[in-house]
């Protein structure tokens, strides 16, 4: 080998750099162990996970200034250490939904068009089962209302004040189209930059914030967040300010108690409705309130308004507030539906007509502790819903503290805002004006003076720093062009993903030795050379994901082990092939040589690791998340692996056999193992034929009767990983479950005994702000016999839970909108990698018959995995969902199976040395050939997935066992699919030329 000594010197810097990288995470855990030391020691509620939070908070911020090691402080080492992932380091991955329909009606000036409307409402309904984009629905929408009667160029529409420099009303549709794309495309751009800046802003290490094409989504990566709540607000705040007049509890009395009888006679004419019909649900807006459950206490005969409201009456002045009702958190939504009832708001008298119904910002404790309740407003709205004062008079705004040191923020006017100020707090002495963020209300006091200085503040009696602080952050960073809605998020809790540290770290431990220990006692000294190159291989990858500030995550480790096995593969190759020319009598140098030489080994290992590399590039650019983070780590072990087995490998060896060491590439214990094998594969095709097509069938007809279970990632809804301090019974927490929901949802154990996932679609097609708190409160009342003492805060996710953690462990939640688009980029991803490959082996290989013979053999493995989970996931004590980490243990399925039989075609083409034709005991000849290093390979790679599948953690089962199966099946379908389907096509090719 040419340049031993710059492949040395390269590999000894590039280990040394990887060491380097790594060092600055092995320092920054120190110091973040030392925090948690600190904060266990202060906190006296080892599982209340805020107070915990804060401590460590408290000690990260007096050491982030220090120096840690070498002049670097602990903030700049902080940011230097590997990056983990959400199922590691627990947080929250969210992607949002810039509204571009809210986009389109701010550029129609709020148009009141009918087309327009209508386009917009069937617009709304269409994208939930279509794939495309909002605003082509809204053309084909538009073009079939308006029939050619109107243009969007319209004055009444696009052609108004607002883009009367880019359209007037001659322009055609197609016209007007690409300039309101380039609209759009700035009020994202918009939205992206106002979302960074309130994350940079967070204080969460290496967040990761990209636009996802042109589909007005975006997604936020936080690790390590903990206040998810807080991110939450973060992120879907539209930062929309507003001062508004109050109405006080005396004036709307009069309006609920006319009110509550009305509720009253409705919500009794719809209980007679339903015992007749013996129904749940019907179409009509009270009808649903109704089919609803609550926790509410059921009144004897009749519920009315008042059941779920609790109005603040003034008997005197002085119980005159700006307070006028308050109702629990989770009867929000009935309120809200009764007070928005054509009927009932008809009984407004005409100083009320336009009262706008806000709640309070912040819910609290009711007074006896048993339930969350929240205050309810009525500020002066008016027909045209503007606000006296909007936020774009604000020229500032900080977190500072009142009077009596509790938290506020300050915000300074400009000229235009403090007249207006100075006018509405004037003309409401002695009465109220409130501060309304987003449609919620922050403050609203007594006005006691005219405020002409330009300053006021955002309060609240129960408001924390860190509320101010995200408060000051999204007005400074800015308003939102239009609303943005999570609309997929993953929620893992610290706790967890401790955990998940912990069982991976062991799972990896053991697998490597595993494989360690079978190198040297099948290989002997040259395994040792061999191991030595697998550790630095691993060395290699962790370095370049810390040098690249790459994510790692428990899909990602699962492609660190899954290289692992093909970096031994490539060993095993060139070992075999080293042993194939000692046995023909040739001396050790020369058939080391030829063992790594190109004609040797290399090619096949070469062809096998670009299939595999190319699935990884499929599954990197249409995955997400996780996914992504596998698909990485796959590519760059590929990489590395090829460099460590064919370089540091051949290094060793040479050094080795140039001190004259005697290396026989086995042990006594291996060998005679695998020698003199001549077994007649191809005659056994049409049994494998047989056996194979009868595990299909079996597998299709539960497809298609049984069916798959799919993740909610492919359907949509919300999934909860709940952990209790018992045993659980998962048939009887739905049966529980279903008196909440209204319908039971899914349970299973999760893992252990006492952990349950709890699958939901209740209210997922619920676009408000509050209706992710609204079924996690259903769930916690759901579930709330089985969770002792458990306070509500406690059950959230987020925060990290010591000692013997109960309450959600994890949480996702999918709109059914992404999730079509997730699936269908599954389906790209699949078939996208069946054509890339096709397509490089017959470029490689010159011959159809391969490419079809490789295909085949990669659907048949396909629809046996397919199969078998359709027919087992209602059996196994673990998750076997078909969402997007199936997918990526399918195409790495795919890359796996696509290796064995690349190796196997190679040297089925060595055999053929240039024949156009081959005879069935040369193909039989190169698989008994190849058969000691299939069964190695497969052999490792199984010890490596089984240490991974027993002693990982629970949330990688399905996706272990997935694997499993493929590489049983794709060893099996190496020999006796792809070889004898490519050996039938060869052959019936050759009977149709001799024709």
């Amino acid at each position: 080998m040419q340049n031993k000594g710059l492949i040395r010197l390269f590999a000894i810097l590039f280990g040394l750099v990887s060491l380097y990288q790594l060092s600055f995470t092995f320092f920054a855990n120190k110091v973040e162990k030392a925090a948690n030391a600190y904060a266990t020691s202060k906190v006296s509620d080892q599982n209340d996970g805020r107070e915990l939070a804060r401590f460590e908070k408290k000690y990260r911020d007096s050491v982030a200034n220090k120096e840690v090691i070498a002049g670097f402080t602990y903030d700049e080492i902080r940011d230097k250490e590997m990056n983990l992932g959400l199922d590691l380091k627990g947080g929250i991955n969210a992607i949002l939904q810039v509204s571009v329909k809210d986009i389109l009606q701010g550029l129609s000036n709020e148009s009141q068009n009918p087309v327009f409307t209508q386009a917009l409402k069937n617009a709304d309904v269409a994208q939930t089962d279509s794939q495309e984009n909002y605003l082509d629905i809204f053309y084909d929408e538009f073009e079939k209302a308006s029939n050619g009667s109107v243009k969007l160029s319209d004055p009444t529409i696009f052609g108004n004040k607002l883009l009367r420099d880019k359209i007037d009303f001659n322009k055609t549709n197609e016209e007007v189209k690409p300039i309101l794309q380039e609209e759009i495309n700035t009020s994202i751009n918009t939205a992206f930059e106002v979302l960074r800046s309130r994350i940079d802003k967070f204080g969460v290490v290496q967040p990761n914030i990209q636009r996802i094409g042109t589909s007005g989504r975006i997604q936020v990566e936080l690790p390590g967040a903990k206040d998810i709540d807080r991110v939450s607000k973060l992120l879907e705040s539209t930062a929309k300010l507003q001062f508004w007049e109050v109405y006080s509890n005396a004036e709307v009395q009069n309006f609920f108690f006319a009110a509550n009888a009305k509720a009253a006679e409705l919500l009794k004419e719809d209980t007679e409705t339903t015992q007749a019909k013996d129904t749940t649900k019907t179409s009509d807006s009270i009808e649903d309130l109704i089919a609803e459950t609550s926790d509410s206490t059921e009144v004897a005969n009749q519920k009315s308004l008042f059941t779920y409201l609790f109005p603040n009456v003034a008997q005197n002045q002085n119980q005159v507030s700006s307070l006028i009702a308050q109702a629990k958190v989770i009867d929000t939504a009935k309120v809200n539906s009764l007070l928005k009832n054509k009927e009932i708001r008809a009984l407004l008298p005409d100083n009320l007509r336009y009262a706008k119904f806000l709640w309070d910002y912040k819910a609290q404790p009711s007074a006896d502790k048993t339930t969350e309740v929240i205050g309810l407003y009525a500020v002066k709205g008016n027909r045209n819903d503007e606000a006296p004062i909007e936020g774009d008079v604000i020229a500032d705004a900080k977190q500072d503290y009142d009077q009596l040191s509790k938290p506020v923020v300050s915000m300074l006017m400009n000229g235009v805002g403090t007249k207006k100020w100075a006018k509405m707090t004037g003309e409401n002495v002695g009465k109220f004006v409130a501060v309304v963020l987003d449609d919620y209300v922050y403050t609203a006091p007594v006005v006691n003076g005219a405020i002409t200085g330009g300053s006021t503040q955002i309060s609240g009696g129960s408001m924390t720093v860190e509320e101010a602080q995200d408060i000051s952050t999204v007005l400074k960073a800015g308003k939102l062009p239009a609303p943005a809605r999570i609309i997929e998020a993953e929620v893992v809790g610290p706790s967890l993903g401790k955990e998940a540290i912990t069982a991976s770290m062991w799972s990896f431990a053991l697998a490597i030795l595993l494989v360690l220990a079978w190198m040297v006692v099948y290989y002997g000294k040259a395994g040792l050379y061999a191991n030595i190159a697998l550790v630095v291989n691993i060395l290699f990858i962790f370095g370049i994901l810390a040098s690249f500030n790459s994510v790692l995550t428990l899909p990602g480790i699962a492609g660190i082990i899954l290289t692992i096995g093909m970096s031994v593969d490539a060993n095993v190759i060139i070992f075999e092939r080293i042993k194939e020319a000692l046995n023909s009598g040739k001396g050790l140098l020369t058939a080391v040589e030829e063992g790594f030489s190109i004609k040797g080994a290399l090619s096949a290992i070469i062809d096998a690791n670009i299939t595999t590399l190319l699935t990884g590039i499929i599954l990197y650019v249409f995955g997400t998340g996780p996914i992504k983070g596998f698909a990485l780590t796959l590519m760059i072990g590929i990489a590395t692996s090829l460099f460590t087995a064919i370089f540091i490998t051949r290094l060793l060896v040479d050094s080795a056999v140039a001190k004259g060491t005697d290396l026989t590439f086995n042990t006594n214990i291996s060998k005679n193992w695998f020698k003199n094998i001549n077994i007649e594969f191809l005659r056994k095709r049409k049994l494998a034929y047989f056996i194979s097509g009868g595990i299909i069938l079996a597998g299709l007809v539960s497809i298609f009767t049984v069916g798959l279970k799919q993740g909610v990632d492919f359907k949509g809804g919300r999934s909860y990983v709940v952990r209790f301090n018992q045993p659980m019974k998962a048939n009887e927490v739905a049966s529980s479950l279903k008196d909440a929901f209204g319908t039971a949802p899914e349970v299973k154990t999760y893992g252990s005994t006492n952990q349950l996932k709890i699958t939901t679609v209740f209210k997922i097609e619920d676009k408000s702000k509050e209706v992710d708190e609204l079924v996690q409160t259903t769930l916690y009342n759901g579930l709330k016999p089985y969770l002792g003492e458990l306070s509500y805060e406690n059950f959230k996710p987020g925060f990290e839970k010591l000692g013997n953690p109960q309450g959600i462990m994890s949480y996702m939640k999918v709109d059914p909108t992404i999730a079509d688009d997730i699936k269908q980029a599954a389906i790209w991803a699949v078939l996208g990698s069946l054509i890339v490959v096709f397509l490089y082996i017959l470029l490689r290989f010159r011959k159809v018959s391969f490419s079809i013979g490789a295909v085949a053999a990669v659907f048949h493995d396909v629809l046996i995995v397919l199969g078998i989970f359709s027919i087992l996931y209602k059996f196994m004590p673990f998750d076997m969902e078909i969402g997007q980490s199936f997918i990526a243990a399918i195409l790495t399925v795919v890359g796996y199976s696509l290796n064995d039989t690349v190796v196997i075609f190679d040297r089925i083409r060595e055999y053929a040395a240039g024949s156009k034709t081959f005879t069935a005991s040369l193909v039989d000849k190169a698989l008994s050939s190849t058969l000691g290093r299939t069964i190695n390979t497969s052999l490792t790679t199984m010890l490596v997935m089984l240490a991974i599948f027993f002693f990982g953690g629970d949330s990688i089962k399905g996706f272990m066992f997935a694997l499993i199966i493929g590489v049983l099946v794709g060893t099996y379908s190496s020999l006796f699919v792809a070889t004898p389907i490519m050996f039938d096509a060869t052959k019936n090719k050759e009977k149709e030329t001799k024709k």
